[in-house]
């Protein structure tokens, strides 16, 4: 934290003799109290071994014996640690604001940065750069896990599977799929953070629209209903970009899912900003 303030004031200094930072300077503001931190890196590294763990675990306990047709889809299965990875993105960009008002830094930040918006986007921009980074490692170590466990497991070409492999189209695309999923849930979180401004809630509510929602969809009754809502449900149509198999039954086509979920994360950043402008610290 002391490396935190020092950085923090060093910029109040800038900032109040050039009248405001730049975007650049915003940008490597936000980059100096990213690293300067310890939480936050532990958090990354947290969402690549989660996930990867969580994905290992998953194409280890699924086996497709040869008296057996199984409709698994490998490619999906081996990006199974996303789900749970996610949780660890949404902490980590509520935690990248809410830390600054809980500790009262964030004065000092909007002293050095009075152009709340600016801040704010370079925030934005920081947090979504440094998720993808994590994820890609993430997402390559289940890739990897995937195509190195399965084929042992029934799931092998001569059977029908397509090998878990960035050289074949559908698994390349839900993999970088999967890397933006987690870059726009960690906008959304942030948004969220921007709007409720309180760790442990903020916190609790990205959680809820992650995991919550969902689970909810399960007690829907009626198909019509249910298929809509799987449209418009940010995760479930989010996640449609893993699919590899049944592409044409799914709700919403892969890149139209990630699309709904990229709405949900503009929808969140926007409101947030409105409130992070219009809003006293």
């Amino acid at each position: 934290m002391s490396a935190l303030m020092t950085a923090e004031r060093g910029a109040t200094m800038t900032g109040r003799r050039a009248g405001g930072l730049g975007m650049i300077d915003a940008l490597h503001a936000e980059w100096t109290k990213l690293r300067t931190v310890s939480g936050p890196g532990w958090l990354l590294f947290g969402i690549v071994a989660l996930t990867v763990a969580v994905s290992a675990a998953a194409v280890r306990a699924t086996s497709c014996p040869a008296s057996m047709r199984c409709a698994v889809d490998p490619a999906k299965l081996s990006l199974a640690g996303v789900r749970f990875g996610q949780a660890v993105v949404a902490i980590l960009a509520v935690l990248t604001l809410c830390n600054e008002y809980s500790t009262g830094m964030i004065k000092v930040t909007l002293t050095a940065m009075p152009r709340r918006l600016e801040m704010y986007a370079a925030k934005a921009i920081i947090t979504a750069g440094v998720v993808l980074v994590a994820g890609a490692m993430a997402v390559l170590g289940s890739v990897l896990a995937g195509n190195l466990i399965l084929p042992g497991h029934g799931f092998t070409t001569a059977r029908g599977f397509h090998p878990v492999s960035l050289s074949y189209g559908p698994v390349l695309r839900a993999a970088g799929g999967s890397v933006l999923y987690l870059a726009l849930i960690a906008l959304l979180s942030l948004g969220i953070a921007a709007l409720v401004r309180d760790s442990a809630v903020s916190i609790g509510a990205a959680l809820a629209v992650l995991y919550l929602f969902p689970v909810m969809l399960a007690f829907v009754a009626d198909p019509t209903w249910q298929h809509r809502l799987d449209r418009w449900t940010p995760t479930s149509a989010g996640l449609a970009i893993q699919a590899t198999t049944g592409v044409r039954n799914l709700p919403i086509s892969p890149w139209d899912g990630l699309g709904v979920l990229a709405i949900w994360a503009g929808a969140a950043l926007l409101l947030g900003g409105l409130t992070l402008r219009f809003r006293d610290a």
